[in-house]
């Protein structure tokens, strides 16, 4: 087995050296851990940057070494730091016999050094630092990935986000422009008069949203606590309180999916204006992308997934039914209830009998609509039903004052002409508690903010975005994941376990537990087929084990997870199954599984699915219960089942 493209043998007989060094430097009194500082004169961008006035100038640098080429009695090497990379030059004439006998013998790859030189070129015209005097500041246990190989699986680039940083320089940079487009939101809306505020993460209630909610205890208190699902209520109480113009960024907690643009916290920036409406948040937030796209990159054409995104204002328009009629065909204002409910149940939407024209709406629009909006649009007057917090139009009240951002296919805000009519809120607020009841959300009344409505709120409009989105979209990030510095990862059992000696020692022990004792008395089963099928039939079905390269949420569906796996073959298979229920999809990946490889591809969703996971499933308590198959990791892609 390969770990970061060195052997597991070869792993251990690394952790062992770099122990005894650290050892044998303790005994010599040098210890690296007992270093406090180190007084850095300059960085290696100010030192590339600069070189013309640095040149032949004594420099202080330190970070950590990156590479070293040891060339008999010189040697070259690399220092990166939280600017860039710096070359450093180290000669034993120079250093003297000892320290660069320490250089070559004490030093590794990773570890944190300070070095003191003169700044010159090389003669192939590298800027560098010829070394007088290198010191150990930290030493590195654990090698880093090897250099042809890197740190490239996502799933281990995510848990040891601290290894990403140092060896995927682009991965810096990414989060260097995610701090980048947080002071130029900031300097936009502090421009525009706006203050920043802050409002509690803690809430008695679960309200404003019909996400759920993370639950937790105040133990002084004695009551349950939910983490906040959004900023709004809050703010808006502000506006009532006589702030004209207030907006908060901070850390959203909704316990649900998880797939490439859903982590369970996310950023967000919600901000309110008195005295304006939606249209008002409209060019408030076309301003505002095309104010950072020309302070990142000088124009407001960027690229996203190779797709080209003008965001120069003004942003089409159009409002929700128009768009499914557009996409679909559909006239839902010519249409009645039961033809839409037809439509639908034909087409296998997510539609049911008693469900209203409003309801069926947005599923209409998510299936025909939203991976169509490629260019940022601003979809508009969308149903009362899905919006609570809302003003509908007096002369449609089936219909609000709302409009949603999308670019890429994906929503980008969310924004409302507020409603500020206290009787129709509290209203609303019963219907969704109504419908918590029946199971159905999450929403609860929250008297406290009808009381202030009922104070008197201005007219007032109000727009929430997702921060971690729009970066993707500026840092043409496939992944929030991968704009998030420590997404939400399912816990495994000892994540670090194979780095460390102690844990390799404890496993050689191999203490034999307790086998768990499993109560199968609740469970009942399928019964048995009782027609026998030929073995010449049985033996057509081809039984692979396949190794999960990819797994992901399907768009648009609650359902269908979507797998990239190995079959054995040079061709990956994507397989559908409509497990999500059960299983969330990063806790897959890397998984051996099993499945049927014959069987002709399904259409689902717009994708084919090419043959069939295998999972065993049975009823407990009058509930399904699934368990997808899992194997034994040794068993190697595309091994046939007999």
């Amino acid at each position: 087995m390969e770990e970061n493209g060195i052997t597991q043998e070869e792993l251990s007989e690394i952790l062992r050296v770099r122990r005894q060094k650290l050892a044998d430097l303790r005994a010599s009194g040098m210890d690296p851990y007992q270093k406090t500082r180190y007084d850095k004169t300059h960085s290696a961008k100010e030192i590339v940057e600069n070189f013309e006035a640095l040149e032949g100038k004594t420099v202080c640098i330190a970070g950590r070494l990156m590479s070293r080429r040891i060339m008999g009695k010189a040697s070259f090497g690399h220092v990166l730091d939280g600017s860039g990379q710096i070359q450093i030059y180290v000669r034993v004439d120079v250093l003297g016999a000892e320290a660069y006998t320490f250089f070559k013998k004490m030093l590794d790859i990773g570890d944190i050094v300070g070095v003191e030189g003169e700044v010159f070129k090389t003669n192939k015209g590298e800027i560098s630092v010829k070394a007088t005097k290198v010191e150990l500041l930290s030493k590195s246990l654990l090698p880093l990935p090897e250099k042809f190989h890197g740190l490239k699986d996502p799933d281990l680039r995510y848990r040891q986000r601290y290894v990403d940083l140092i060896v995927n320089p682009e991965v810096r940079e990414t989060f260097v422009i995610r701090s980048r487009i947080m002071k130029l939101i900031r300097n936009y809306m502090d421009n525009r008069g706006y203050l920043e505020v802050e409002t509690p993460i803690l809430h008695t209630l679960a309200t404003g949203s019909a996400a759920k909610p993370f639950i937790t205890h105040h133990n002084t208190l004695d009551v349950d606590m939910y983490l906040r699902i959004e900023t709004e209520l809050g703010l808006k109480r502000l506006i009532v309180g006589g702030f004209e113009k207030v907006y908060e960024i901070g850390r959203i907690f909704r316990n649900e999916g998880m797939d490439p643009f859903h982590n369970p916290e996310f950023t967000t920036m919600e901000f309110y204006e008195a005295y304006t409406d939606m249209y008002g948040m409209m060019e408030l937030v076309e301003g505002l992308y095309e104010t950072i796209a020309k302070e990142l990159y000088g124009t407001t054409e960027i690229t996203y997934q190779g797709r080209t995104i003008e965001l120069k204002a003004p942003w089409k328009r159009m409002t929700m039914k128009e768009a499914v009629k557009h996409y679909s065909g559909f006239d839902f204002d010519a249409m009645s209830a039961e033809e839409i409910l037809a439509e639908g149940q034909k087409r296998e939407l997510e539609v049911e009998a008693g469900m209203s024209k409003g309801q069926m709406l947005p599923v209409f629009f998510d299936e025909y609509c939203e991976d169509k909006l490629i260019q940022p649009t601003f979809i508009t007057d969308y149903p009362i039903e899905i919006s609570p917090l809302a003003k509908k139009y007096s002369d449609d009240p089936a219909t609000t004052r709302r409009f949603e951002l999308f670019i890429c296919g994906k929503e980008m805000g969310n924004a409302f002409s507020e409603l500020n009519d206290p009787i129709d809120q509290r209203a609303r607020f019963v219907e969704q508690a109504e419908k918590k009841m029946a199971g159905e959300g999450e929403a609860q009344i929250d008297e406290d903010f009808v009381t202030a409505l009922e104070y008197g709120m201005p007219p007032t409009g109000g727009m929430g975005i997702g921060i971690d989105r729009m970066v993707m979209l500026f840092t043409n990030s496939y992944s929030i994941r991968d704009v998030l510095l420590f997404p939400t990862m399912k816990t495994l059992n000892g994540v670090n376990v194979k780095n460390d000696e102690s844990s390799k020692a404890a496993e050689a022990v191999n203490v034999k537990a307790e086998p768990e004792k499993i109560d199968f008395s609740k469970v009942e089963i399928e019964p048995l087929f009782q027609d026998f099928v030929d073995f010449e039939t049985f033996s057509k079905s081809d039984f692979r084990a396949v190794k999960v390269l990819e797994c992901e949420a399907v768009p648009k569906s609650k359902k269908l997870l979507k797998f990239v796996l190995d079959d054995g073959t040079d061709e990956k298979r994507t397989i559908l199954s409509g497990i999500h229920e059960y299983y969330e999809p990063e806790e897959l990946v890397g998984r051996t599984c099993i499945a049927i490889t014959n069987l002709p591809p399904r259409p689902m969703m717009g994708i084919d699915s090419c043959g069939m996971l295998i999972s065993a499933v049975h009823n407990e308590e009058g509930a399904e219960k699934l368990h997808l198959l899992m194997v034994d990791d040794h068993i190697p892609a595309g091994a046939k089942l007999y």
